[in-house]
């Protein structure tokens, strides 16, 4: 991280909307999904950071084309809002790492999510490549945000945790910078809560800024209904035996009597409410989305305490509206919470109400949990046995036409303006 950029810890917002949910790996058909929606409901709702990937199907157009329209462009200027993305994963067995492809995945994310600058850019996927590629793809990406200014903050991603800190102090070893963030999956849940236990003495002594808690239902496994099959059919990594062990639990704390005990409710409660604490060693004072105005300069001026970063997966507005419910169900439960609810217009009451939930989940989290038994803190191999990666002849493609601009455009840069854009897009 540069000298002249402040802490990712100090802007990044702890609840980030994913969009792994914009394909067809989780839902039949993600252009039928109200994408557009969503990322207007996510907006209006406090939602200031959105995470994507080129290996997302269409999420990056997807995402792109929601931000892309007057909504957006006359209420939420693009400083106000938050673009991490990642590089170097194709598709489940393709992966480039190389400088190369690094420029060219970059220029094309800032080109589909209509952008002049992202704020994040990860290495996806880490376990899946050799330890040299991952570092040639983190020095191409500090070149890029060095040199031209596209690129603010720089991380890698992936599932084994032992992997992302092997790599977090590889990194720093081998460079004497640290990764600024450092994104972990599936591995702070009801089931698997390593990323706390393992990975975060790690990564705060090889001097990880930030450290995101993805997919706190474990890729849709910690779910009733089991996990989501979509267009892909069934995608999902964990072995039989375990899901079978998880549809116990979900038939265990149906039998409780305890309202709102439907596994999935408690799963991401549970998540969302303990790393808020458990990760905020590793958090952000960014928007809390909390329901109270924010600003940069009043987290500047006032300082704040840091919460651990989470980052939420929706596929529709209703399930949006229900996790932020969740979410700021959860902030009023805080030490400064009343305050809060009564400055948000939630109410005296719902501090109350919010410690009792938090009893509630803690009860049937422990429970849950017993019946899971040995496959407690268990996590699968990844990449599994046997993966050869395809990429054998990386090329990059020629560059993607410019989009067609959206109705209603921001006003036009000057030429002064746009000639220092295009400047630097084309030193990438």
């Amino acid at each position: 991280m540069p000298p002249s950029l402040p802490p990712p810890s100090t802007l990044l917002p702890p609840l980030i909307c994913g969009t792994a949910t914009f394909n067809d790996q989780y839902n039949p058909d993600p252009y039928a999904l109200p994408t557009t929606a969503i990322v207007h409901e996510a907006l209006s709702l406090g939602v200031r950071a959105f995470d994507t990937s080129p290996y997302y199907g269409p999420a990056e157009d997807l995402l792109g084309a929601a931000l892309d329209t007057p909504f957006v462009h006359e209420n939420f200027p693009r400083r106000d809002y938050f673009l991490l993305t990642k590089v170097g994963r194709i598709t489940g067995d393709e992966f480039d790492y190389s400088a190369s492809w690094v420029r060219h995945s970059v220029q094309r994310s800032l080109e589909r999510l209509h952008t002049n600058y992202l704020d994040v850019v990860y290495c996806h996927d880490v376990e899946f490549v050799s330890p040299e590629e991952v570092l040639t793809a983190v020095t191409e990406l500090r070149r890029i945000r060095d040199e031209t200014g596209v690129i603010k903050y720089i991380g890698i991603s992936g599932y084994p945790v032992t992997t992302l800190c092997d790599l977090a102090e590889m990194i720093l070893d081998e460079t004497r910078e640290p990764l600024d963030v450092v994104m972990s999956y599936a591995n702070f849940t009801l089931q698997n809560t390593r990323l706390a236990s393992v990975a975060l003495p790690r990564l705060k002594a090889a001097g990880v800024k930030v450290v995101p808690n993805a997919s706190v239902l474990s890729m849709g496994l910690l779910r009733r209904k089991g996990v989501p099959i979509g267009g892909k059919g069934d995608f999902h990594p964990s072995p039989k035996e375990l899901r079978a062990a998880i549809q116990a639990a979900s038939d265990w704390s149906d039998k409780q009597d305890i309202k709102d005990k439907r596994l999935e409710k408690v799963a991401i409660r549970w998540a969302l409410g303990n790393w808020i604490h458990e990760g905020a060693g590793v958090g952000s004072r960014g928007d809390p989305a909390s329901g109270i105005p924010w600003t940069r300069e009043r987290i500047e001026k006032y300082g704040g305490n840091k919460l651990g970063v989470s980052v939420m997966g929706v596929s529709n507005v209703e399930e949006l509206r229900e996790t932020m419910r969740v979410w700021r169900s959860i902030l009023d439960g805080l030490e400064d919470g009343e305050k809060t609810a009564i400055d948000s217009g939630r109410g005296t009451d719902e501090r109350g109400w919010s410690l009792n939930r938090q009893k509630q989940v803690q009860t049937l989290a422990t429970g849950i949990r017993n019946v899971l038994g040995t496959w407690v803190d268990y996590s699968w191999p990844s990449p599994p046995p046997g993966f050869v990666n395809q990429r054998r002849a990386p090329s990059v493609p020629a560059p993607l036409p410019t989009p067609v601009a959206s109705p209603d455009p921001l006003p036009k840069q000057s030429t002064t303006e746009a000639g220092s854009d295009m400047r630097r897009l084309s030193q990438i």
